[in-house]
């Protein structure tokens, strides 16, 4: 009942090497769709971090898996159970990208043209915490019903090197279709700390200006 989503990003090559980049805290969900992803995961401690990086990698070893994909695991605060594995690149990607330094896309073609990694385990790091919002099209006050129609104005925030970043595809002008996923942005921000990182969130979700369909901002 207590269970949290906690998934680890990893990546292999064609040449046997299998690496992991750390984890991802996905908990915060509605209808089992995630809404905000985090990395690192808050509250879990070494042990737990490397007992399930280990495990990630194993996994996708055994297999023989090649390029990005994702190790997903529910942790109860004190045992971890494997969940699924997703055997591409996910939504939340930017996340890790933020705290690694790493561009996850860019070594994906590498790999699939034959290259070894670039980097070993012990090479990869880890700096500060990163978030990502999702920026749906739904209506929070009708039941987060899908909203359609034109974006009449689309403002995102400022992007910032290393601290703001927003992936979309979507512009002002353009229509919201019914026939798609309702998801239109990805707002990623990276802090030295979780305090800052959700001081920026907060300020670049403040100032992103969308009108013409309902979204899940506020």
């Amino acid at each position: 009942e207590k269970g949290r989503h906690v998934e680890i990003q990893v990546f292999a090559d064609t040449h046997g090497e299998t690496v992991h980049l750390f984890e991802r805290d996905c908990s915060l969900q509605r209808r089992h769709q995630k809404v905000i992803e985090e990395a690192p995961a808050p509250g879990l401690d070494a042990a737990t971090r490397q007992a399930m990086g280990a495990a990630a990698v194993a996994a996708a070893h055994a297999v023989g898996y090649v390029g990005a994909g994702t190790v997903e695991f529910l942790y109860d605060g004190r045992e971890f159970y494997f969940l699924e594995m997703n055997t591409r690149l996910q939504v939340e990607h930017p996340v890790t990208e933020m705290i690694t330094g790493l561009d996850l896309v860019e070594q994906m073609i590498r790999v699939a043209a034959g290259e070894k990694l670039a980097f070993t385990q012990a090479d990869i790091r880890r700096d500060g915490l990163a978030m990502e919002c999702r920026i749906n099209a739904e209506d929070p006050r009708r039941g987060f019903l899908p909203s359609i129609g034109r974006l009449v104005r689309y403002r995102p925030p400022e992007e910032i090197a290393g601290a703001v970043r927003v992936d979309t595809g979507v512009y002002e002008g353009g229509e919201i279709s019914m026939y798609y996923d309702s998801m239109i942005a990805k707002l990623i921000v990276h802090g030295t700390s979780r305090e800052q990182a959700i001081g920026r969130m907060r300020d670049a979700l403040n100032a992103f200006v969308i009108r013409g369909v309902s979204t899940n901002i506020r």
